[in-house]
């Protein structure tokens, strides 16, 4: 006989900032993909910069596991594959793909510092910040508001928006 409570089933709607770190949780693990598909076709001279950035998003997202648990919610498993934006067959197929990946986590973390408050509104703009320069490294420039793709003068909602991965289909 097990002395543990179920918890209480409830129709409560999860809150805004929960929804917002599931949808950061959900860019990471995607990016974490995306990495491991282009880092064998960067270029030798790019590779440690893909690397680093790999293990930067692994890091946020085993974080951002524990902030869903912090806020209650399950945190949202990882896909066994995402579908990625265009075939990545070489060196700046790979660098493009690093870029959009950047791009898209820059948007979803953009949601989350709307939602958040605190210090999970401080580690969302850190990690704003943190993509939107290696977008900008990636390629070679960067753009005016930074994980806001409406924002950006002459861009494609579709091709700037969050990955399946952090979703190729346009979700988040």
């Amino acid at each position: 006989m097990s002395t543990r409570t179920a918890r209480p089933v409830t129709d409560e709607k999860p809150s805004a900032a929960l929804t917002a770190a599931q949808a950061a949780l959900a860019a990471e693990h995607a990016a974490v993909y995306g990495y491991g598909v282009l880092g064998g076709r960067v270029g030798g001279g790019r590779r440690a910069e893909a690397r680093s950035a790999h293990d930067g998003h692994r890091s946020r997202r085993d974080t951002l596991a524990r902030t869903v648990r912090d806020l209650g919610g399950t945190p949202v498993a990882a896909a066994a594959a995402y579908a990625l934006p265009f075939p990545v067959a070489d060196s700046a197929s790979a660098v493009r793909l690093a870029a959009v990946l950047e791009d898209r986590v820059a948007g979803v973390y953009a949601d989350l510092v709307r939602a958040a408050e605190g210090g999970l509104r401080r580690e969302a703009a850190g990690a704003l910040r943190e993509a939107a320069v290696r977008s900008a490294r990636w390629r070679g420039g960067g753009v005016a508001f930074p994980g806001l793709a409406e924002r950006a003068a002459g861009a494609d909602p579709a091709a700037t928006g969050p990955v399946e991965a952090a979703g190729a289909d346009g979700t988040r």
